[in-house]
């Protein structure tokens, strides 16, 4: 039988927090959603002040980025190359987005599942995101 390493709800809650103390300091409000290595959610928060519709792009970032294991960015630049590039659509669900702020977590060989922010700036997602994963890594 295979087992799967996972983050759990207590390195979620890290990640979660690590990102929002550094959003209140930036006096920015975001999305913050937490995944296991399925891409199911362990933990979402939003901030008072986040844009309704980030909730569900964060949703769809972290799904994108534990189901790819790549971060949003490399994939929304894969889909944008006029040569090797194709169609968000060749991933075959909806969820797949290519923006930037998912990214993939790992611990040694394995995933454990993903971050993503949504709210800001592409650059400023990605930063985020990154930010919060050196919380557990």
């Amino acid at each position: 039988m295979k087992t799967t390493r996972s983050l759990d709800y207590s390195e979620a809650k890290k990640i979660v927090d690590t990102i929002v103390e550094e959003a209140v300091r930036r006096r920015k409000a975001v999305v913050v959603a937490v995944a296991d290595p399925y891409g199911e959610l362990i933990a979402l928060a939003r901030m008072d002040g986040a844009l309704l519709p980030s909730l569900q792009i964060a949703a769809n970032k972290a799904w994108t980025a534990a189901r790819a294991q790549k971060t949003t960015r490399e994939i929304g630049e894969r889909v944008r190359d006029p040569e090797s590039g194709h169609d968000i659509a060749y991933y075959g669900d909806s969820r797949f987005v290519g923006w930037g702020g998912g990214i993939p977590i790992r611990s040694g060989e394995e995933w454990i599942g993903s971050i993503a922010v949504s709210g800001l700036t592409s650059e400023e997602d990605v930063a985020l995101a990154t930010l919060g994963a050196s919380a557990v890594t």
